[in-house]
C-alpha cells in the first residue's frame, strides 16, 4: 500500500486567475474616451464636418450669388447671418467655404506627413551618408520662409486649390521628418529588428511593416495637429489673395472683407470663428491621442 497521502479536494491550492492582457490599441482607445477634452474636440470635429458635408444639400445655394443688399447686418430676414460688401450671404459662404478649408487641410496635412515620413525613415534607418544628405535637404526647407516660399509657388503655377495644397505640403513636411527620424534611430537597433534581419527580411519590409508600426504613435499626433496648421496657412494665403478665386473658402471670406472690417465685422468674425472652432478641436484631438498613446502619460 502506498505511503503518499491524498489530498481531499477543497485542500487543494487553487488556481490563480490568468491575468487578461488588453491589447495596446484598446487601451489607447479607453484612455481616449476618459479624456473629457479629446471627445469635446471629437465633438465640434464632426458637427463641423457634418455641416461641411452635409449643408450644401440641406441648403443648396451658389455662394457666390448676391443674395441680399450689401453690408445687411446679422439676424435680418434675408441674411440670417448678414451679407458682406457685395451683398453674399456670410452663412452660405460659410457653409461652403467649409469644404474648400477643410479639403485642403487634410489633403496637404496628408502630403506633409508622407513626405516627412518617407525621408525620415530612409535617414534614421541608413544612417551615414543618407542620413547627411536627407537631413541637409531638411535644414534647406527649415531656413526658408514658408509662407514667402508657399506665395512663389502658388503665384507661378497661379492659384488653385490643387497649387495651394501642393505649397502647404511642401513647405510643412520638415517636422514630421525630424520626428520620424528619431524614431528609426531609437528602433533600428533593436532585437526585433536584428531578428527580423536575420531571417532575411528586406530593407522595405523591415522600414513599412516592421519599424513604423511601431514608430506610429507619435506620428500620428503630429498628423492631427498638421490638419490645424495646413488649415491656419491655407486661410494666411488666401487673405492675403493668393487662394482660389473660383472656390469660396474661410481664408477667402476674411480676405475679401477685410476692408470692410469695421462697418461689416460679421463678414470677419463668422469665418474667423470657424477657423479658430476647428483648430482647436484638432489641437484638442491631438493633446488627447498623445495621452492616449504615450504610456508614460497614461498614468497621469
Amino acid at each position: 500500500m502506498s505511503k503518499t497521502a491524498t489530498l481531499p479536494a477543497a485542500a487543494m491550492p487553487a488556481a490563480r486567475p490568468v491575468p487578461r492582457v488588453e491589447h495596446p490599441g484598446a487601451e489607447a482607445l479607453r484612455m481616449f474616451m476618459r479624456n473629457p477634452s479629446a471627445i469635446a474636440g471629437m465633438v465640434m470635429l464632426l458637427l463641423i464636418l457634418l455641416v461641411a458635408i452635409a449643408g450644401p444639400w440641406v441648403y443648396p445655394a451658389d455662394p457666390f450669388e448676391i443674395r441680399a443688399a450689401p453690408l445687411t447686418p446679422p439676424f435680418s430676414e434675408d441674411a440670417w447671418l448678414g451679407s458682406d460688401y457685395l451683398g453674399r450671404d456670410v452663412l452660405t459662404t460659410l457653409i461652403y467655404g467649409g469644404r474648400a478649408t477643410l479639403l485642403v487641410g487634410a489633403v496637404a496635412a496628408l502630403l506633409s506627413v508622407a513626405i516627412g515620413i518617407t525621408l525620415g525613415a530612409f535617414a534614421g534607418y541608413y544612417g551615414g551618408k543618407v542620413d547627411a544628405a536627407l537631413m541637409r535637404l531638411t535644414e534647406f526647407f527649415q531656413v526658408l520662409p514658408a509662407l514667402l516660399f508657399a506665395m512663389v509657388v502658388v503665384t507661378l503655377f497661379s492659384p488653385s486649390l490643387v497649387t495651394v495644397t501642393l505649397a502647404i505640403g511642401i513647405v510643412s513636411w520638415t517636422s514630421t521628418a525630424r520626428l520620424t527620424r528619431a524614431e528609426f534611430m531609437k528602433y533600428r537597433g533593436l532585437e526585433f529588428v536584428r531578428a527580423e534581419r536575420a531571417i532575411g527580411a528586406g530593407d522595405a519590409r523591415i522600414i513599412w511593416k516592421v519599424i513604423l508600426p511601431n514608430a506610429l504613435p507619435p506620428l500620428v499626433v503630429s498628423a492631427t495637429l498638421a490638419i490645424g496648421a495646413a488649415i491656419l496657412f491655407e486661410a494666411g494665403l488666401s487673405f492675403l489673395g493668393l487662394g482660389d478665386p473660383n472656390q469660396m473658402s474661410w481664408g477667402l471670406m476674411i480676405g475679401s472683407s477685410r476692408q470692410y472690417v469695421l462697418s461689416c465685422w460679421w463678414a470677419v468674425a463668422f469665418p474667423g470663428a470657424a477657423i479658430f472652432v476647428t483648430v482647436l478641436a484638432v489641437s484638442l484631438i491631438g493633446d488627447g491621442l498623445n495621452d492616449a498613446l504615450n504610456p508614460k502619460l497614461r498614468e497621469r
